[in-house]
């Protein structure tokens, strides 16, 4: 589906992939009529990832965005459950709406039932598996049972898992949340985002978008559909990276603990194995001297790249706690986004970045 979905129809001398529409009006008597409300170019992308997810897709122009035009459904005063832990954004993004527009509840969600007795009286449960950066699995359909039995609404942030590793529509979720600028386009070129729903959830969010502005350029949806047709072979190679790094991390003198839910003594590792049809391409691990060490490890690297964002084609890593609202993560943690290098170059890359941070721990 990923390489053969949002393809224009087969006609002769036709082309193989969907053009860039660059169009801000349209000629009247169609249910678009303005370039806010549509374009072909979106369209193509929208058909390939509602096809990987199980559901109608909508592009934003960022994933901050589709954060936001998730909650932007939500009544003045609803109150949100969301991972203490998970991505700064959205937490940011509740914290500094104006006062009494919603109220936030900070749970671990690894806790299935302290999940559910704070989603009593909520609006919205708000999932992310693994989370970001800390790497811990929720039952998702657990959870999505539960809230909706209490009449809450949930939504899954699949960027770190994608629709290839995790379906959460499938799992009982009433929408999915993804930062496309990440894994989905993978390569460090793109920003924008999505929602995956069903339901009367669409007409909605499309509304949001809308009336927001917070619509994707064309060039951006070319670019996106274009990256997610080599998502299978991207996120096969980068998994099958994570996975051997992972397992020599553990083994480091350097490192006091992986974070990764393919390791079998990971406390996740059940959980990923009951709804995940992989451990996908994210790991954190906490090294060994605090994080002046960490911090020295992650300037220390020459192949894997010391940036803040995921996804590309290319292994990424920075210490997560420089960073503010990040003061629940571990100082010295390590997030690594796994690209698509050879795994010895990058294993080699590790090693000499830990024997500079951590000297003689390392040996």
């Amino acid at each position: 589906m990923a390489i053969t979905a949002g393809r224009p129809d087969v006609v002769p001398d036709g082309p193989l992939n969907p053009a860039v529409v660059f169009a801000s009006t349209y000629h009247a008597g169609g249910p678009v009529a303005y370039g806010r409300d549509g374009n072909p170019t979106w369209d193509a992308f929208e058909a390939a990832l509602g096809a990987l997810e199980g559901g109608e897709a909508l592009a934003f122009a960022s994933g901050m965005a589709a954060v936001a035009a998730v909650l932007e459904t939500l009544p003045v005063g609803a109150a949100i459950v969301l991972p203490r832990d998970g991505y700064t954004g959205t937490r940011a993004l509740i914290e500094e709406a104006v006062d009494g527009r919603w109220e936030m509840r900070a749970v671990d969600v690894v806790d299935t039932q302290a999940t559910l007795d704070a989603c009593d009286g909520a609006s919205l449960l708000w999932i992310e598996s693994p989370t970001n950066p800390k790497m811990d699995v929720a039952d998702i359909a657990a959870l999505a049972a539960g809230a909706h039995d209490r009449g809450a609404v949930v939504a899954v942030d699949n960027t770190y898992a994608t629709p290839l590793v995790q379906r959460p529509l499938r799992l009982g979720a009433d929408m999915v949340v993804h930062s496309v600028t990440k894994l989905l386009s993978g390569h460090s070129d793109v920003v924008m985002g999505a929602v995956v729903a069903r339901g009367a959830f669409v007409p909605a969010l499309r509304l949001q978008r809308s009336l927001h502005g917070a619509v994707p350029g064309p060039m951006e949806s070319y670019l996106a559909l274009r990256g997610l047709r080599t998502l299978p072979v991207r996120l096969e190679r980068a998994q099958a990276n994570a996975a051997e790094l992972a397992a020599r991390l553990a083994k480091h003198p350097a490192v006091e603990r992986v974070r990764y839910p393919g390791l079998v003594d990971d406390p996740g590792h059940e959980r990923a194995r009951a709804q995940m049809t992989g451990w996908g391409s994210m790991l954190a691990f906490d090294v060994r001297g605090g994080a002046d060490a960490a911090e020295a490890v992650a300037r220390s690297t020459r192949l894997i790249v010391h940036a803040t964002s995921l996804g590309g084609i290319e292994t990424t890593m920075e210490r997560r706690h420089r960073w503010a609202r990040e003061d629940l993560t571990p100082p010295q943690l390590l997030r690594v986004s796994v690209g698509c290098e050879d795994v010895e170059d990058l294993w080699d890359d590790l090693t000499h970045a830990l024997r500079i941070g951590c000297g003689d721990i390392s040996t």
